[in-house]
């Protein structure tokens, strides 16, 4: 009996290969507030030279996303997860290198830039085969569930990752942090032992870019929702700070309740009713959050727009991305996954120092009206995918 078969069975496998992707990207957010921190005060270079250092991995994942779908749909997303999840470990021991004594600060640093590098490339690799495998377990008319509990995963280790990473970083030094980021993936390699393999699907292959090609505009709709997200991460404390507002450090937590909740008793709406209706309803409700936040008069109704925000941007991801695997063949669904992360991926990279320019010349209100106006593009884009879709379909 296949796990398409057995719905209770296949779940319980995928929440075990969320549990192992939670704790894999806690090696991401742990260290994503302490290296910056690591970097400016332990080795004594600027706050530049600190971005760059966080920044470096993201650019990393973007540029390996499609290597990872390759990968996934050759070999099969099980090992392609185990890969990731021993790179990330990999990663942790060449950052734990980079704090040994004997190193001079700018050697230290390079060895720290390397091991950012990799943490990167098993970002990439391990989410890409996570979702590859999990669908293959659940089947594709589940699949924006698997990605809604892949969603959750993510955002609950960064909920969790970054208070603990500078908890670390106090209590055992960078030292104890990496062998902590190290010690992680290894646990959730072990726990995923033991779960089936899904053998990959035989068929003609086709380039990253022939694949992308089909499906850029679900894409663009996840890049483009991805920006608000991204402002409000990046510049609503600093917003309230200027307006000289009190409760600066709740915007991201009202964006997280409303994110969570709408994971919790919508995901299961995409496999049900369509991908794209709970997109466009989707976009158009963080739209509203970002003018929101753009025109409040006080606290409390940027506070809103924040919640509207997190509503807003919690099923795009998972509605759009089971658009994608509707739309693509399963020989060539770890390609079309990792291009898709892709558009995400640059979002969020893009986004702060683009955003960053923007606040500097016209107030930070401006970078959530440019929000507001990439949400409403992304409904656009999201609402003209569907002829284009059904063309395909058809052909």
């Amino acid at each position: 009996m296949t796990s398409s078969q057995q719905p209770d069975l296949a779940m319980r496998r995928v929440i075990g290969l969320t549990a192992s992707l939670f704790l894999s990207y806690l090696t991401v957010a742990m260290s994503l507030p302490a290296v910056p921190v690591h970097v400016v005060e332990t080795l004594g270079f600027g706050n530049a030279w600190g971005g760059l250092a966080v920044g470096i991995a993201f650019l990393s994942t973007i540029l390996t996303r499609g290597r990872a779908g390759v990968w996934s749909d050759r070999v099969g997303g099980k090992l392609t997860m185990e890969r990731g999840l021993l790179v990330y470990a990999a990663s942790g021991v060449i950052c734990l290198a980079a704090a040994l004594p004997g190193l001079s600060a700018s050697a230290s640093y390079i060895v720290l830039i390397a091991g950012r590098l990799l943490l990167g490339l098993g970002e990439s690799v391990a989410l890409v085969g996570m979702m590859s495998w999990a669908i293959g377990l659940m089947g594709p008319a589940r699949s924006g569930r698997v990605i809604s509990l892949v969603g959750m995963g993510m955002y609950g280790a960064f909920a969790a990752g970054g208070p603990l990473g500078l908890a670390l970083l106090e209590q055992t030094g960078f030292v104890g942090l990496m062998v902590a980021c190290t010690v992680l993936p290894l646990i959730g390699l072990v726990a995923i032992h033991w779960l089936p393999a899904v053998q990959p699907h035989v068929g003609p292959r086709e380039s990253i870019w022939r694949v992308v090609g089909r499906i850029w505009r679900l894409g663009a709709a996840v890049g483009l929702q991805g920006i608000g997200f991204a402002a409000l991460g990046a510049f609503f404390p600093l917003y309230f700070l200027r307006q000289g507002w009190s409760h600066a450090g709740l915007g991201l937590s009202f964006f997280g309740v409303g994110f969570v909740a709408m994971r919790l008793i919508c995901g299961h709406l995409p496999d049900r009713i369509g991908g794209r209706r709970i997109a466009v309803l989707s976009l158009i409700v963080e739209a509203c959050g970002q003018f929101l936040i753009w025109l409040a008069p006080g606290p409390y109704a940027a506070l809103a727009g924040a919640f509207l925000t997190g509503i807003g941007c919690s099923m795009v991801f998972p509605s759009m991305g089971a658009e994608v695997v509707k739309r693509i063949p399963p020989h060539l669904r770890g390609i079309a996954i990792g291009g898709f992360a892709a558009f995400q991926d640059l979002a969020y990279g893009a986004t702060g120092p683009i955003a960053g320019v923007l606040a500097d010349h016209a107030g930070y209100p401006s970078v959530f009206l440019v929000g507001g106006i990439a949400a409403t593009l992304g409904l656009c884009m999201a609402m003209s995918s569907s002829s284009r879709m059904s063309s395909d379909v058809d052909n």
